[in-house]
């Protein structure tokens, strides 16, 4: 249940393009100016040619032991691999109609977005490919007998994986002129798109406000991770975590549109929906951390870009002390 404040009915043109070149302005200057190197991925990870061996390190994957090391020397040792040179990014972007809404600086489908195009200018380089599915609540099915209203059907849009600099640019603009319609994208078939058929391994990026219950994503993503680096962001607005003391407040589902009113100036309620808020985050975190994803969580209130500068300086920094995470 969401305010009715900043919420958009759909992705108009005009302001699309105008978030889209603020974006581009923004990805550019600061990516490049703060993330400097010849072949700076968002995961860089250790690729799939085997390399040397060395000692073992707390944090090191242990699908990557060498036995036969090992087995000689008996110290554990794991196989160092070389880089892959050419990557394929896949990004299962989720955009139900929750992400239609914001009351920071931001709109969380704007924070997707931002999180595509930073993905995009990251991955590009190098002769990498990207490609994304896309879901949304999509149109009614059927109608049903008796006058009920129909069901909205999940809808997943497929954008090819390609090369370049331009297609990269291209997929962004795709992604954002996606109207966002009534409902929410069924998260786990999104994700069990990229399972099917097996790809060579890559990396994957899952991007959603993760508010569909765990059990219905958390193994689809574990089946990813077998073969693919998994990236999880997160989009959160701070009214999704805490209610301001402002009266009655009426609150609407953006994917049913009931609406109710909420007394927000009774503490304890205020207090419940904190609580209630903070133990749906540290779920949807442990569910993440189970199936072996790394997580980046991004707010409409908050510098996403510089977060984003972060979490990929930690995962060099990790990568560079021979961790996994």
């Amino acid at each position: 249940m969401t305010p009715p404040a900043r919420r958009s009915t759909g992705a108009t043109p005009g302001r699309s393009e105008a978030v889209l070149s603020r974006l581009q302005l923004l990805v550019t200057r600061k990516l490049d100016g703060l993330l400097q190197g010849d072949y700076a991925g968002l995961l860089p990870g250790p690729g799939s040619e085997a390399g040397e061996s060395r000692e073992y390190r707390p944090g090191d994957d242990v699908r990557r032991m060498d036995w036969p090391v090992t087995a000689r020397t008996t110290t554990p040792h794991v196989r160092r691999t070389v880089a892959d040179r050419e990557l394929e990014t896949w990004l299962a972007v989720d955009l139900s109609a929750s992400l239609d809404f914001g009351t920071g600086q931001w709109l969380k489908r704007e924070v997707v977005i931002a999180a595509v195009a930073a993905l995009a200018h990251l991955t590009v380089r190098g002769g990498n490919r990207i490609g994304a599915v896309v879901g949304t609540g999509g149109a009614p099915s059927a109608p049903r007998r008796w006058g009920r209203t129909p069901d909205a059907v999940p809808v997943v849009r497929r954008l090819p994986a390609r090369s370049g600099r331009k297609e990269a640019q291209g997929l962004v603009r795709a992604v954002a002129g996606i109207e966002i319609g009534p409902g929410r994208a069924d998260l786990g078939a999104l994700v069990d798109v990229l399972n099917r058929p097996p790809r060579r391994r890559g990396v994957a990026v899952v991007i959603s406000d993760f508010l569909a219950p765990p059990e219905q994503w958390g193994r689809p993503i574990r089946k990813l991770r077998v073969r693919h680096d998994v990236l999880a962001i997160e989009v959160v607005d701070p009214r999704e975590l805490d209610l301001p003391d402002v009266g009655v407040l009426p609150v609407v589902d953006p994917e049913t549109g009931e609406l109710h009113e909420v007394q927000t100036a009774d503490p304890r309620l205020r207090r419940r929906y904190a609580e209630a808020a903070a133990a749906q985050r540290a779920a949807i975190a442990r569910e993440l951390r189970a199936a072996g994803a790394a997580h980046l969580r991004l707010r409409t209130d908050t510098d996403w870009l510089l977060d984003m500068v972060r979490f990929v300086a930690a995962q060099r920094h990790a990568r560079t002390r021979g961790t996994t995470r």
